[in-house]
């Protein structure tokens, strides 16, 4: 009989789990994913602005904190910064004319985090907080999933197949292309594609509001790549991998010219 509750209760407990963790959609990018993208950045900061970086942190590394965003979903105390995991509008509209959530979202949670970093009056701690949040939502920005439409979550609601298991759209773009790869976050900003200073300065014109625009013709992109319950594998990675790895590459470049222009 005993043995009989604690399964029972083992049974809810799960159910509840799940249904909690799916309103909230999955992780972004995954950990190998976002410690990738601080790994990049790392390589990309002004000696200034790593000094400041490591007062700010206690020396801890952008792709260690990188996932600061995602660990702190699991504390109800900081439900009201799920929003700023992502941007939602419609295909075709770009940010600065799309109806924006009231709750805020991505561009906002990024302007909020530099807010408190310049601020002299933030405490360190306050800064930290904001400094880990920063590194995690410039990675989130670059996932085309989290510039996805609304109706799906970003994907979230579009069943698909991974090599023969149960996923959505959301997750393959999340982890489990970067996962399949089979390279640690270090391997794969070791092996990034080898790009010119001046290259480097053209990712990095423009602003956030920019990048997102730019972040949404990639999920436009990877909504046409399925249909609802279509199988996954090896080829969809073989098609699709060079833009997850552009995008992660993208990702910690910019991070680094937001730090640098932060801690100018």
């Amino acid at each position: 009989m005993k043995t009989f509750k604690l399964s029972y209760i083992l049974t809810v407990f799960l159910l509840i789990s799940s249904q909690l963790f799916a309103n909230d959609g999955n992780p972004d990018w995954g950990k190998t994913g976002h410690r990738t993208i601080g790994e990049i950045a790392a390589n990309y900061t002004s000696t200034k602005a790593n000094r400041e970086i490591n007062k700010i942190l206690d020396g801890q590394s952008l792709a260690l904190v990188s996932t600061f965003g995602d660990d702190i979903k699991s504390d109800s105390r900081y439900r009201n910064f799920n929003v700023m995991h992502y941007v939602n509008m419609p295909f075709g509209v770009k940010y600065e004319d799309s109806e924006k959530n009231p709750e805020g979202d991505m561009v906002t949670g990024i302007e909020k985090c530099k807010a408190v970093i310049l601020d002299k009056n933030s405490s360190k701690e306050d800064k930290a907080f904001y400094l880990k949040l920063l590194v995690h939502f410039m990675g989130d920005l670059h996932q085309p999933m989290h510039v996805g439409r609304a109706e799906d979550k970003g994907g979230n609601d579009i069943q698909v197949q991974w090599f023969g298991s149960g996923t959505n759209l959301h997750s393959v773009w999340d982890s489990k292309m970067i996962d399949g790869f089979e390279m640690t976050y270090t391997e794969l900003t070791d092996n990034a594609n080898k790009i010119s200073k001046e290259q480097v300065k053209f990712l990095q014109k423009g602003n956030i509001v920019d990048w997102v625009n730019e972040t949404q013709t990639f999920a436009v992109k990877a909504y046409e790549s399925v249909t609802v319950g279509e199988k996954l594998s090896y080829n969809y990675s073989y098609e699709n991998f060079e833009t997850v790895r552009s995008q992660l590459q993208k990702g910690g470049i910019r991070l680094a010219k937001v730090l640098n222009d932060l801690f100018m």
